[in-house]
């Protein structure tokens, strides 16, 4: 587990050239200084993560990917799903995502533009909206040892995070990558 805070100084200070793959073909495995995912929601502490992360990609020249996840269930302001819902045996559910994938899109795009005016023309920017647990999906996606994870954390931990879980915690427990935790703020 590497965990590192925002305001704490930096362990990754070293710089390599960049390869001479496009950055659009480039995966972490091919670039030295890996990838930034960062977790969007647009709570204080999620808002200061992608504001933290889009600096971060901006300085070391690398890919920022941001995801916000969605399911049936989650909070509106991120944490984790903390109790499955039981569903009849005679109930089948259907539904392709479209919409939660939209919606989460919209919710990245409003972030940016709040954060950063806009997506950001200088750095290179994938968004991605998967179906899943947040902290679950995050570690999924920052797997190499290169990638750097940016997660925020709301200073008022109350009920909400109780019942819903910590997906910074999660994060720093399962990622194989270091994380950043970004205060709000």
């Amino acid at each position: 587990m590497n965990v590192e805070r925002a305001n704490a100084g930096s362990r990754f200070s070293y710089r390599q050239e960049l390869p001479a793959l496009p950055l659009s073909e480039q995966t972490s495995a091919t670039r030295p200084d890996g990838r930034v995912i960062v977790g969007v929601d647009d709570s204080p502490g999620g808002l200061a993560a992608l504001h933290w992360a889009v600096d971060w990609a901006r300085s070391r020249r690398v890919q920022l990917v941001a995801v916000r996840t969605w399911a049936l269930g989650l909070p509106r302001h991120g944490g984790r799903r903390r109790h499955v819902a039981r569903v009849h045996p005679h109930i089948v559910m259907y539904w392709n995502g479209v919409e939660q994938r939209e919606a989460s899109a919209e919710l990245v795009r409003r972030s940016f533009l709040t954060v950063a005016g806009g997506m950001p023309d200088d750095v290179e920017v994938s968004v991605r909206t998967p179906e899943g647990d947040p902290g679950e999906v995050l570690t999924r996606i920052a797997r190499a040892d290169r990638d750097l994870l940016v997660v925020g954390q709301d200073q008022a931990r109350s009920l909400r995070h109780a019942l819903h879980g910590s997906v910074s915690l999660y994060c720093c427990e399962h990622a194989r990558c270091p994380v950043v935790v970004v205060p709000e703020g």
